[in-house]
């Protein structure tokens, strides 16, 4: 997991845990016209090592409707998805006949390796991550658009949107994850609709059972972590930044002001409470969960196989907002990114289009990973009420994938940091503050 550009996934202890072993039933081979008509743009500009045999122009490959694949194809994942992508590559090479290595890479450096080594031609055809990679990947060159056609509208409009970068789609989505609330029905049968009717009713709990010490937790720590209260601030009409009519994100700050303000003042009182505290890190959040102190906690469906695994009869709701509006976590989208400098674009494409895009391998993926298929046709077969519950509470909201979100994330969970454990004694100075310090930041990174 990565830099401060992902503090808030790194803070999602084991948001990438993504996948098991699990073979691929099918695959689809035949190109689309639109993504063989941009991968042969491409070929003319690429090496002859490892594509194969290729067409002896532009206009003889496109009299073709389904191009022979041949070549090879190197594709980098994380540890964490590893064998689920071994076991796809080896499936995709019996069948197309192209030779697949899949390469293992540090999560916390697959990244960094990829924009060092894309421009020497020794990185990958594929490279599968997070969709808030693409502003760093785009703004680096490293990768090229994926021309979708009418297939993006097979997808969750949220992933399309989420690996949209100045109106390009970059990556093909395959899962998405994002925050919920998880109620352990042994101690609440039912949730008020707003956060303040939940502090109560877990305040009621304590008093009842002297086990519970919790009405609630989210995970915190010393440095903060936005990412997990971001839903609160969203409540109270904060979001990070603006958004166009399409969804994408502009780099203006929007959680300033009066609404920022009364965030802060929230938090500040929910500190002064003892609802919210910077001693409650990951583990200790999902330990008092899992051990019956609280009867709710804020997390991710990376942490509900271990609240089965105790024993936890739960459910998984969205958030009820604090502020008077909607709680909109962020979304995190996984998928594949080509590079820009794949010796083999009609096989990269081939096979993040058709192949990781098709229903059979979004579905696989979905059994191994437990993450809703980004493809609706997958999406929709999916009965499991946690995982359903998850994507109820997702909302349309990407974590920013702009070159901007960098400059946010040290100055946003510090300042919450200082105002739930009351060190900020001015919560609306401390926000002000916090502001001029994140626009300062980006506009110094514009140069």
């Amino acid at each position: 997991m990565p830099s401060k550009a992902d503090v808030g996934v790194r803070r999602r202890a084991a948001t990438l845990d993504l996948m098991g072993d699990t073979p691929m039933r099918r695959s689809i081979f035949s190109a689309t016209a639109v993504a063989l008509g941009a991968a042969l743009a491409l070929t003319a500009c690429s090496s002859d090592s490892g594509s194969g045999d290729k067409p002896s122009s532009p206009s003889a490959a496109a009299s073709s409707a389904a191009p022979q694949l041949t070549g090879t194809l190197t594709i980098w994942t994380d540890e964490t998805r590893i064998d689920a992508f071994k076991k796809l590559g080896q499936e995709y090479q019996a069948q197309s006949g192209v030779k697949v290595t899949v390469v293992q890479k540090a999560s916390a450096d697959i990244r960094a390796d990829f924009v060092k080594q894309e421009p020497t031609g020794e990185g990958p055809d594929i490279v599968v991550g997070a969709h808030d990679w693409a502003g760093q990947l785009v703004t680096n060159g490293t990768v090229q658009p994926i021309e979708l056609g009418d297939k993006a509208s097979e997808f969750s409009p949220v992933t399309i949107s989420a690996f949209t970068y100045d109106g390009q789609v970059y990556g093909v989505p395959y899962a998405i994850e994002n925050l919920a609330l998880v109620r352990n029905n042994k101690l609440a049968s039912s949730t008020p609709d707003t956060f303040d009717g939940l502090v109560t009713q877990g305040k009621q709990v304590m008093a009842k059972n002297a086990k519970v010490k919790y009405p609630f937790v989210v995970q915190q720590g010393k440095d903060g972590d936005p990412y997990h209260l971001y839903p609160f601030q969203t409540s109270f009409g904060a979001p990070v930044f603006k958004q166009n009519d399409d969804g994408s994100y502009t780099d203006t700050l929007t959680m300033g002001g009066d609404a920022g303000h009364k965030f802060a003042q929230y938090l500040a009182k929910l500190g002064k409470d003892d609802v919210l505290d910077t001693a409650i890190d990951s583990q200790k959040a999902t330990d008092a969960f899992s051990h019956g102190q609280t009867p709710y906690i804020l997390t991710g469906p990376w942490n509900t196989p271990a609240f089965k695994k105790a024993g936890l009869d739960i459910t998984v709701l969205p958030l009820p907002s604090a502020g008077g509006e909607k709680s909109n976590p962020f979304v995190g989208v996984q998928g594949a990114y080509i590079s820009a400098k794949t010796q083999n674009p009609i096989v990269a494409n081939d096979f993040v289009t058709n192949f990781l895009g098709s229903e059979a391998v979004q579905t696989e993926l979905y059994t191994a990973g437990q993450r809703m298929p980004a493809l609706t046709a997958a999406a929709d077969k999916v009965d499991d009420p946690i995982i359903k519950g998850f994507t109820d509470a997702a909302g349309t909201t990407p974590m920013p994938a702009i070159p901007a979100m960098d400059s946010v994330w040290s100055f946003w969970g510090t300042t919450e940091a200082q105002i739930i454990s009351g060190k900020a004694k001015d919560p609306d100075a401390a926000w002000d503050t916090m502001i001029k310090n994140i626009q300062a930041a980006i506009d110094k990174s514009k140069g």
